[in-house]
């Protein structure tokens, strides 16, 4: 995620980034393990299918999982790091996670051929971050119960919202991809990569700030105020949106980067006609946004507080998700005045039936089975099954389907729950 409201983000250091010989020895392993298993012929194939799903040509449902409660996942010290250096650690731990994945939970899962060295682009991010007291379950998860202190409450707090700047960090940049490209030399090829997919989401920034229910109050007493706030918050991100494109720091995502809440970019239709290689621009990108508290509110109000403001955005992108947690069943009308769009976030608190009357084959079914049946003492994987089972049946031959299961906040410690669901789906779609 490009932006934390828990907290800044704080720029790289490049005293940070180093690599001693035991640290090498480590990750060399990891390198060739990850070119073994991306040499595999099914990545390619499993590209082509998220093509065509994305192309609205679909040949069958595509599965993905995301959002995995890692620090319930360790099985024979996999996920154990053992480098020593913060950023060799870094790095450890995105293989590790990869190969892991692929291992156990792979659903339609693409491994890219070469390793990614990120830029090292830091942003001021938005000025103002939550003030929240925390309530845990568990120390080891970062899943906790949220209570938010108000930060903003009169129009002139508004002016906490502050337009970001961006910065490239050359120096680190050029250290990382040296030493990655010295350590995985005869390999597997390391590639810079700019900023991808982003994560656009105001409402989910602005209830931090806000609070939940005062938020949602204030758009009957006090309109006015509300839309203020979120014109200036989609401003901050057109900022940096503007910066990330003076800058050159762009990357293309129309490949196996997730967009949205869903699954992977993979698709025709990007980049652009007018595709320069040397500077990509949001044309040829995948954009997104969402108002999941907007779970309960009408309309007519998810359209003037949300998606009106939303547009400058979307309007910026060659593809649009729109989506994610909030129930869109009753409000597809709405989405089809949002330009590009592709796919739609399908919750578990939509109708299948009510989603595939009003979407049928016209945009992408991004549907998120429901995490809950990981959690407490008894795994049925047959509710889950039925889940699937009668969605597959209602949506066969009309809809494009992705099945995302993400969210996942426990599987009480038994990772196998999650590697037998993946069994079970891929089955049942490739029936």
């Amino acid at each position: 995620m490009l932006h934390d409201p828990s907290s800044y983000t704080p720029p790289p250091d490049i005293k940070d980034v180093y690599l001693t010989e035991g640290d090498k020895a480590i990750l060399k392993p990891l390198g060739e393990e990850i070119a073994r298993i991306s040499s595999l012929p099914v990545h390619r194939e499993a590209a082509r299918l998220w093509r065509k799903l994305n192309d609205l040509e679909s040949e069958r449902p595509m599965v993905w999982i995301n959002e995995i409660p890692w620090h319930e996942m360790n099985v024979d010290d996999e996920l154990t790091l053992k480098c020593e250096g913060p950023w060799a650690q870094e790095l450890e731990l995105r293989l590790r996670r990869e190969i892991y994945q692929w291992n156990h939970m792979p659903g339609d899962m693409v491994v890219s051929d070469f390793i990614e060295c990120p830029l090292a682009i830091h942003s001021t991010d938005f000025g103002i971050i939550e003030d929240v007291d925390v309530a845990k379950t568990d120390d080891t998860s970062d899943v906790v119960s949220r209570h938010f202190n108000i930060q903003i409450q009169e129009p002139d707090d508004l002016s906490k919202i502050k337009m970001p700047e961006v910065i490239l960090h050359e120096d680190v940049t050029e250290l990382s991809f040296q030493l990655m490209s010295d350590l995985f030399k005869d390999v597997i090829p390391v590639r810079k990569m700019g900023q991808t997919h982003i994560w656009f989401t105001p409402w989910d920034y602005l209830v931090r700030w806000w609070g939940i229910q005062e938020a949602m109050m204030d758009l009957v007493t006090r309109p006015e105020m509300v839309h203020d706030g979120v014109e200036r918050l989609v401003q901050a991100w057109m900022t940096e949106l503007d910066r990330f494109e003076e800058q050159n720091l762009l990357s293309l995502d129309n490949r196996n980067i997730r967009i949205g809440s869903g699954g992977y970019g993979y698709t025709g239709d990007l980049p652009g006609d007018e595709y320069n290689p040397d500077r990509v621009i949001p044309k040829d990108m995948w954009g997104c946004s969402n108002a999941q508290i907007f779970s309960e509110v009408s309309p007519e109000m998810h359209w003037e507080f949300a998606i009106e403001h939303d547009l400058k955005w979307l309007k910026r992108w060659g593809r649009t998700y729109y989506g994610c947690c909030e129930p869109l069943d009753r409000k597809v009308h709405l989405l089809r005045r949002i330009p590009n769009l592709r796919k739609v976030s399908i919750s578990p608190w939509c109708s299948i039936e009510r989603t595939v009357n009003e979407i049928g084959g016209d945009y992408v079914l991004s549907i998120k089975p429901s995490p809950a049946i990981f959690s407490g003492n008894r795994f049925d994987p047959a509710e889950g099954k039925r889940f699937i089972r009668k969605t597959l049946e209602v949506t066969r031959g009309i809809c494009h389907v992705e099945f995302i299961m993400k969210d996942i906040s426990t599987v009480s410690y038994k990772p196998e729950r999650l590697w037998e669901w993946e069994s079970m789906v891929m089955e049942m779609v490739g029936e």
